[in-house]
């Protein structure tokens, strides 16, 4: 995670210097007014001046100075709430912590409650959901590695929550820690579905949280070109009504490390990319659809099933199939749905 500090005052210079500690799993830039400044800080005469790149490249940007600075100098710079950074104002006089924007995606809430424990300051949390210690979807979503597919329908669902209603829960997965507002019952007119279906409406108005855990094992001749390679992937995923965000891995055999066309893909969409050797995959236990050819050639007769059963250690979904001469499975990682998981600050 990249983070970023500003401060303006000299009280807020050494602020900020104890607040990079606390970040030490981030990559933290502290960023300090000339005057305040020290050999570890970068200088700024005016922020104004450097700040779109500070707000394009930090998930975490922390202004130790007035709330009003603040938001004048990041208002020209708002995009989107699932897609904006988290933004935190704390007085340098490290009396209260303030999340501003990103309170449940971007985890400003979260974040805000810790420094303010750390640093013995109050957190100032004005999220209604969390207020009223009222389930949150977005809080939920992100804690649980789940794709918030309709943002609109996110905020009907905390509404209804907020109101007092029941919330309806269909879910294939293992779910522990349920909480009195939400039911596993279908007849509710509101709800959440946890599933790879995105057609599957369970509830009248239903938000779809599928969750992160889809693993793609793939083949592919050589030389590819990455629009064929990514046509391919999401033409798969889409006849199976499969998210493209619940993406997390892309797998194969060790020859393919250095394929153009899966290492461009896998940068784009920042999605891990692994390979194992034809031993690792031959040791794996199971059914696979063999090929003679590709055992002669690789030294194992699977490779995207393989590969994607390796890499998930969990369920096949979908077994070896080929699509403009790109082999793809698709298995999926075990997970349970806990709906006290904390928020994961990194």
């Amino acid at each position: 995670m990249n983070a970023a500090l500003i401060s303006f005052t000299e009280k807020g210079r050494i602020l900020s210097k104890k607040l990079a500690s606390l970040l030490i799993n981030s990559n933290c830039v502290r960023w300090c007014f000339e005057k305040h400044s020290d050999d570890q800080a970068t200088t700024f005469q005016s922020i104004s001046d450097d700040f779109s790149k500070i707000f394009e490249i930090n998930q975490l940007i922390i202004f130790i100075c007035a709330a009003g600075i603040a938001v004048r100098t990041i208002s020209p710079y708002l995009q989107a709430k699932q897609t904006d950074p988290a933004v935190i104002v704390i007085d340098d006089c490290a009396k209260f912590v303030i999340p501003i924007l990103s309170g449940h995606i971007g985890k400003a809430n979260a974040f805000a409650k810790m420094i303010a424990e750390t640093i013995e300051a109050t957190a100032v949390i004005t999220t209604a959901t969390d207020i009223g210690n009222i389930f949150s979807p977005d809080s939920f979503a992100i804690a649980n590695n789940l794709v918030i597919t309709d943002l609109k329908i996110a905020k009907e669902i905390a509404a209804v929550a907020l109101q007092g209603q029941k919330i309806g829960l269909s879910c294939n997965y293992p779910t522990i820690n349920i909480p009195n507002e939400i039911e596993l019952n279908r007849a509710l007119p509101f709800g959440i579905s946890i599933n790879h279906n995105l057609h599957d409406n369970p509830f009248s108005t239903t938000l779809h949280l599928p969750p992160k855990n889809i693993v793609i094992g793939v083949g592919c001749k050589r030389n590819t070109e990455l629009s064929v390679f990514e046509d391919s992937i999401k033409s798969t995923l889409q006849k199976r009504n499969i998210s493209f965000s619940s993406i997390t891995d892309i797998c194969s055999i060790n020859i393919k490390d250095s394929e153009r066309c899966i290492l461009e893909f896998s940068d784009k969409h920042n999605i891990k990319f692994t390979t194992y050797t034809s031993e690792q995959l031959k040791q794996l236990q199971g059914t696979f659809h063999s090929s003679n050819f590709v055992e002669a050639i690789t030294g194992v007769d699977n490779i995207c099933e393989r590969s994607a059963m390796l890499c998930s250690g969990g369920t096949l979904i979908l077994p070896k199939t080929v699509y403009n001469g790109v082999t793809i499975a698709i298995a999926e990682k075990p997970i349970t749905i806990d709906f006290e998981r904390k928020l994961p600050l990194c």
